[in-house]
């Protein structure tokens, strides 16, 4: 069993960090996989269901209390092990997008570009992106202002704006810079 595992959210300045570890079975028969943000909207959502309907999966975050705590690397990689660590079966081996690993006992490796190329990750990486996208679109019903509904936490123009105008809400990663900056006016 090889779990992939992919993470969403390491750039924003607002929300947690989340990661997906998914193990497809061997006659997943899913068509299309491919790097969530290479994906539109709609083919994200049916992929998810897809995804949902056949894998082993697990999907994990850390709050931006812990990202600010011991950095957003470090959050990265603690919200992938959590995802592993809930998967419902012990993998043989997991394929984690990016550059870096994880400390754990795992027998793993790093794939560079590995959403685009592992469906497993690819799968991961999906399910990552819905359920962060689905939380920041919860979290804008509350702080509309932000328009977190389309700009999910990252700093556009909007979302820079609204911060200038109305401070950093409890959501907002108070390490990242501007929110940082505005904590010191």
């Amino acid at each position: 069993m090889i779990a992939g595992v992919d993470e969403a959210g390491r750039g924003p300045l607002a929300g947690p960090v989340v990661a997906a570890a998914v193990i497809l079975p061997d006659n997943h028969g899913i068509i299309g996989l491919d790097d969530s943000k290479k994906l539109t909207a709609k083919n994200r959502a049916r992929l998810e269901q897809e995804i949902i309907d056949c894998a082993r999966f697990s999907v994990a975050q850390c709050s931006e209390i812990e990202i600010d705590e011991i950095n957003i690397l470090q959050a990265t990689m603690l919200a992938m092990t959590r995802a592993v660590e809930g998967l419902n079966a012990v993998p043989d081996h997991v394929l984690v997008d990016g550059n870096r690993l994880p400390e754990w006992s795992y027998s793993a490796e790093a794939v560079i570009g590995g959403d685009a190329i592992h469906p497993c990750i690819s799968a991961a990486s999906i399910l990552a992106k819905e359920f962060r996208d689905h939380l920041m679109i919860a979290a804008a019903e509350q702080f509309p202002q932000y328009g977190w509904e389309r700009n999910k936490g990252y700093g556009t123009a909007e979302h820079l704006a609204a911060l200038r105008q109305y401070g950093p809400t409890p959501l907002h990663r108070r390490s990242f810079a501007p929110v940082s900056q505005m904590e010191l006016l």
